[in-house]
């Protein structure tokens, strides 16, 4: 009998690891110098221990934290007036912003669902996406390689609609749904939507051929912040 395929999971990441990736980038260069500096304060066999929490978002050792804490506590004292404004940013991450399953059409353009129909079906909780508002997965390839298929995105709403030239977001606009590139367009009031897979074709002409929109009428854009890629394990 086969083993059943395990589900892909985002990694959880514990609350004192949240905040201790937050103090470490408020006081590196101020209460010590680098990683293998603080290493040898919080009884690190060497630095490597220290980039695996901060890059690779190893959990910590509770006792690790508190040592930390212990150390450098006069630092920390004079962060009192922040220090609501941390807390909620711990919270936040470790509530994480909300994934929603949405699907694409099976049309040559990729055309999602609206996410306001679903409900969300987890959380990405990770540093670096703390002003993401919500997440979304990849489905289709017109956007390969930079999202592949299959992948979470982390996104952020422009509410403004000043859109970055070149940046990827997610657009809806229309009945349409999608993820595209935005490029200048000829005029001030619209944008190129380009996709990054150029390779496939249909007939003699691109599968995935730029088109134009008015800015107008992009009902709602998010800037994509930070990509997920699933694993093939």
């Amino acid at each position: 009998m086969e083993d059943a395929p395990k589900p892909n999971k985002i990694k959880h990441i514990r609350p004192e690891t949240l905040e201790f990736i937050i103090l470490y980038n408020q006081l590196r260069g101020k209460a010590f110098n680098g990683n293998a500096q603080l290493a040898e304060a919080l009884g690190f066999n060497n630095a490597s221990s220290i980039t695996e929490i901060i890059k690779s978002r190893q959990n910590i050792d509770p006792d690790k934290l508190k040592i930390f804490k212990e150390k450098y506590g006069s630092y920390l004292i004079d962060k009192k007036n922040t220090a609501n404004s941390e807390n909620t940013i711990v919270r936040k991450l470790s509530d994480g912003i909300p994934m929603y399953e949405i699907i694409a059409t099976a049309s040559g353009v990729e055309v999602y669902n609206d996410i306001n129909d679903t409900h969300p079906v987890g959380h990405m909780n990770f540093p670096g996406i703390e002003d993401c508002d919500f997440a979304l997965p990849v489905w289709g390839h017109s956007m390969y390689p930079y999202l592949e298929n299959g992948c979470w995105v982390a996104l952020k709403i422009i509410h403004d609609k000043k859109i970055l030239p070149g940046e990827v977001y997610y657009i809806e606009w229309g009945d349409y749904r999608m993820y595209k590139r935005l490029l200048a367009g000829d005029n001030d009031d619209e944008v190129i939507a380009h996709s990054d897979n150029i390779t496939e074709t249909s007939g003699n002409r691109p599968k995935y051929a730029p088109f134009v929109i008015k800015i107008a009428d992009i009902k709602k854009l998010c800037l994509v912040k930070d990509i997920h890629k699933k694993h093939n394990h």
